[in-house]
């Protein structure tokens, strides 16, 4: 079966050919970050007219770069939930459109529940029940799974994602679009010290499987600007801004190690927890864009060892938002008998 895979959730474009649900034909990606950078995060107006230049053609790449014509395509795959409303929309308008037009069935398949397939592209299925984990911009999911398709949500985000976090640290200490690559850069560079400041790491009761990173993006914000002035007193004069250290390439260098470790400490925590709640678990299965950071992945790998699991993590390019993984789950829904009609919609939320 070859599948292709439409993606358009936020501000990536992209097409992929993958036959079999695991041999990745093709996967072409556009990405938005010049279009968004100046404003410091992702403009939905913006990304949904980018989606509409960009689709036609990352559509013929993928098609090209796979060597295959279009007639060839068994079946159209397509991220329809959760994302950005205009940029969800330009993707499933067009897999509609190639749908009618070749004549082949369509699948709706949700975004974040294909992070946790992108692991399983060029590789066997793994042994479940396994332990997913989702770690991306928008969401912060743990699940259990007893197979590709069937999931139990353990616990969530009750506030910041942990990429979400990422991106305003990095806001915070002034280092750009996208900031999740530029921190975990910044905190590997020689001379940091990820022990310079004793961040939070929220734990939520002894029991909870929730995350919050609120709490410790806070305390990096008044770390880095300071806190700020007192509340004057009924009849008194305004006290002073309390002082705070120049934010020199040293401090923010520390600050973005600090803020790593608890960020990831308190990931490592939950998934610990969570893995009690699984007695048989066989698997850690990781996906998302921040499972491309540099300490995520020694942490996944040091706990995958600890535990006795095999560890499926993306490669570094299935990590981002990408339609090879719309695709090869899209193959498994449809092997399964799963089918939308022209009526399927564009959902902002997850289903899962």
């Amino acid at each position: 079966m070859i599948v292709l895979g439409v993606e358009s959730s936020c501000d990536e474009t992209a097409a992929s050919i993958v036959e079999d649900g695991q041999i990745v034909r093709s996967s072409i990606v556009a990405s938005q970050y010049e279009l968004h950078e100046e404003f410091g995060g992702v403009v939905p107006e913006i990304a949904s007219r980018a989606h509409e230049q960009h689709m036609i053609p990352v559509l013929r790449d993928a098609v090209a770069q796979a060597g295959i014509e279009l007639r060839k395509i068994d079946a159209i795959a397509v991220g329809h939930r959760p994302g950005l409303i205009g940029s969800l929309l330009v993707g499933l308008s067009a897999a509609k459109a190639l749908a009618w037009s070749l004549g082949v069935p369509m699948v709706g398949v949700d975004h974040v529940h294909a992070h946790l397939y992108a692991g399983m592209l060029g590789r066997e299925i793994p042994r479940f029940p396994a332990l997913g984990v989702v770690i991306s911009g928008g969401h912060t999911s743990l699940y259990r799974m007893d197979s590709e398709m069937k999931l139990t949500r353990l616990g969530a985000t009750i506030d910041d994602a942990i990429g979400e976090a990422f991106d305003k640290v990095a806001a915070i200490l002034e280092l750009g679009h996208p900031g999740g690559p530029k921190l975990d850069a910044l905190a590997a560079e020689d001379g940091s010290d990820d022990r310079a400041f004793d961040f939070p790491v929220s734990r939520l009761g002894k029991e909870s499987l929730d995350f919050s990173y609120s709490g410790l993006k806070t305390a990096v914000l008044y770390t880095a600007k300071g806190r700020p002035a007192p509340p004057a007193l009924k009849g008194k004069p305004p006290l002073p801004k309390p002082a705070v250290p120049e934010l020199t390439d040293e401090r923010k260098r520390d600050i973005a190690a600090s803020f790593q470790r608890a960020a990831v400490k308190a990931l490592t925590l939950k998934i610990g927890r969570a893995l009690e709640h699984i007695d048989d678990c066989r698997t850690l299965i990781v996906g998302g864009g921040v499972s491309a950071n540099t300490l995520v992945r020694s942490e996944m790998s040091r706990m995958a060892d600890e535990h006795g699991l095999e560890l499926l993590i993306p490669e570094m390019a299935h990590c981002v938002d990408n339609a090879a993984m719309i695709a090869g789950l899209g193959t498994k829904l449809l092997q399964a008998g799963y089918r939308d009609d022209f009526s399927l919609s564009a959902v902002p939320t997850a289903a899962c």
